[in-house]
C-alpha cells in the first residue's frame, strides 16, 4: 500500500499530522511524504512509479487547496501518472484501489447551497475521483475531515482510528477483492 502524503506545511498541520501518525506504522504501508522528499519539486518519477506498481492500494492524503490538491501533488499527478504508465496504453494502476483522505478548513455546513462554498462537498470530488478512474483504479469512499482547524481532539482521534482500521482491512485483503 502506498500513501502519497502532500501537506505543504506538515509541521503546522494538526489534522493531517494526526491522521498520518495514526497509520504511519502499519505493516505494508509505504508513506511517500512528497514535501519532505521533494522540497525543490524535482520528483523522482521512477521511484514514485515503482512505489505505485508495488502497491495494491494507493492513498492520496492532503488538505484541500482551492478546491483541489496542493501544487506538488498536482505536479505528481502530471508527471507520475504519465501516458504509457497509468493510461494511454499503460495499465500499471489498473485494478488498484484508490482512497482519498482529505481535510478541509471549512466546516461541513460551509459546503452547501447556503454555505460559503455554495456547493455540497461531494461536488468537489469528481476531478480527484476521475483521476483515479482514468488510470483504471477502483475509487473507494473517501475519508473527509471538515473543519480541520477546529475539529476536537476526540473526533480527530476517532477519525484516525477509523482510518487505521480501514487501511489495516485493505492490507489484510491485499490484492483480493471481497
Amino acid at each position: 500500500m502506498a500513501l502519497v502524503y502532500a501537506h505543504p506545511y506538515p509541521d503546522r498541520s494538526r489534522a493531517n499530522r494526526a491522521l498520518l501518525e495514526a497509520v504511519r506504522d502499519l505493516p505494508g504501508l509505504d508513506v511517500r511524504p512528497l514535501f519532505d522528499l521533494y522540497p525543490d519539486y524535482d520528483l523522482d518519477v521512477a521511484a514514485e512509479q515503482r512505489a505505485l506498481v508495488a502497491a495494491h492500494t494507493v492513498v492520496w492524503q492532503h488538505p484541500l487547496h482551492w478546491y483541489s490538491v496542493p501544487g506538488l501533488l498536482k505536479l505528481w499527478f502530471d508527471q507520475v501518472l504519465a501516458r504509457g504508465f497509468a493510461y494511454g496504453g499503460g495499465r500499471a494502476l489498473a485494478g488498484k484501489r484508490c482512497l482519498w483522505v482529505v481535510t478541509t478548513g471549512g466546516e461541513l455546513d460551509a459546503y452547501g447551497p447556503s454555505g460559503m462554498h455554495g456547493h455540497p462537498f461531494a461536488e468537489f470530488e469528481p476531478p480527484i475521483r476521475q483521476t483515479a478512474r482514468f488510470c483504471g483504479m477502483e475509487w473507494l469512499e473517501p475519508i473527509v475531515v471538515h473543519g480541520a482547524h477546529h475539529v476536537s481532539d476526540t473526533e480527530l482521534a476517532r477519525t484516525g482510528e477509523r482510518y487505521r482500521a480501514r487501511l489495516a482491512a485493505l492490507e489484510a485483503e491485499g490484492g483480493a477483492r471481497p
